[in-house]
């Protein structure tokens, strides 16, 4: 068989490895583009975008120059680059590249696989992000070190209460999941400067907004994952509280971010959610199957699902002003599908998340809270009191069994 012949099977298997993975999703204008392509050949001429625009996306009139299939080629080929820098082919393969300028499928070698020489997953080729999303990411590491600190240093570890004893007994090693926020960029191909990041409560990973981009592809036809996620800097007051706390039970103790938590590390692990109520990600549904209360749609409430009373927090209406307000944080722990036992310290806003840390690590709770906390499962809601940023005051609101 001929080195060409070889070629062409190589091509047609990577090109259907790509198709039943769904590197380029199962439908929508990024398979049919990625189709086109891949039917014309490694060794085709480049494609016109009026070719492309005709033939893929069914305009039989269209500008010389074409913004939507400039997008979408510059999509596809963010796709492929991410890929190949998560997974680089094995010694021998080989991977198809979209060249800049080119609207064509090129055959790389896995010795000249630029991408894979250019990125790793922990740090994809992408427009650089406002410094507010880097300062984000400088203090999760922040946090994990500050915390991995406190879990070395065993000698002064603080007295528990019955909100943690469960969790200090059970033989299963600790995961600390973070409350973080999944961004997505709208990068224009020829001004990217021109670009900004989007916080969309519908789009909360990658998967989700490929489905997304599927869907409603006028919304989010310039959609791009950048390998971005937002931690909000408060967390850390309510992870200062909890950390000192786990150091003396000797138990492996590990910080996740909401959106890398898995279904399967329940099977595995116990989990101690730290974060807000609208970043709570797959752990939101199994914390509010079973409970006596509901987030309300804005995550700025919560509500009695018997009663229909409802608390709300009124931080965002008056932060900026002298005025007082109230804030609201939920405190839990039950037991999950897989046998994860689940802590969960969350609130409404930042000032209910800030004031709980110091509540929930404190080594004489509530009498009703210190009554629910040694059952097998409780829940509770503090009213937390802030000014400008600060809380104040704080009070049980009420605590119950829960399964």
């Amino acid at each position: 068989m001929s080195s060409e012949a070889i070629s062409n099977a190589a091509y047609k298997r990577e090109v259907e490895r790509l198709r039943e993975q769904g590197i380029v999703g199962r439908s929508g204008r990024l398979r049919e583009l990625f189709d086109f392509l891949a039917e014309r050949g490694p060794e085709a001429d480049s494609a016109s975008q009026a070719e492309i625009a005709q033939e893929v996306f069914g305009q039989v009139e269209t500008d010389a120059d074409d913004a939507t299939v400039r997008v979408c080629v510059h999509r596809l080929r963010k796709k492929l680059e991410d890929h190949y820098a998560a997974k680089p082919p094995a010694p021998g393969d080989i991977q198809l590249d979209l060249p800049a300028g080119v609207y064509a499928l090129r055959v790389v070698a896995e010795e000249a696989a630029p991408s894979a020489a250019l990125s790793t997953p922990e740090q994809p080729i992408t427009a650089r992000p406002p410094n507010r999303v880097v300062m984000a990411f400088a203090l999760l590491a922040v946090i994990a070190a500050f915390a991995a600190g406190f879990l070395l240093n065993r000698e002064n570890a603080p007295p528990t209460n019955a909100i943690w004893d469960r969790l200090l007994e059970s033989d299963r090693p600790v995961l600390v999941v973070l409350g973080d926020y999944y961004l997505f960029g709208e990068i224009d191909p020829i001004y990217p400067e021109d670009g900004r990041l989007i916080r969309d409560f519908q789009v909360n990973s990658p998967e989700d907004l490929l489905r997304m981009q599927e869907a409603d592809p006028d919304r989010y036809g310039n959609a791009e994952d950048v390998g971005l996620n937002y931690l909000p800097f408060q967390t850390a007051y309510a992870l200062q509280s909890i950390a000192p706390l786990l150091q003396g039970s000797g138990k492996e103790v590990r910080i996740i971010a909401a959106s890398e938590l898995t279904s399967n590390q329940l099977n595995s692990h116990d989990v101690v959610y730290v974060g807000l109520l609208s970043a709570m990600g797959l752990l939101e549904e199994i914390t509010f199957a079973n409970s006596s209360v509901r987030i309300g749609d804005s995550y700025d409430d919560l509500i009695d699902k018997e009663s229909g009373e409802r608390w709300m927090s009124d931080e965002a209406r008056r932060l900026a002003s002298p005025a007082f307000y109230r804030d609201y944080a939920y405190v839990a722990r039950f037991s999950a599908p897989g046998g994860a036992m689940v802590t969960v310290v969350a609130s409404e806003r930042v000032t209910g998340l800030r004031g709980v840390g110091p509540i929930v690590a404190s080594g004489e709770l509530d009498g009703s809270l210190r009554d629910h906390a040694g059952g097998e499962g409780f829940e509770a809601l503090y009213q937390v009191t802030g000014q400008q940023g600060a809380d104040l005051s704080n009070r049980l609101i009420w605590s119950r069994e829960r399964d």
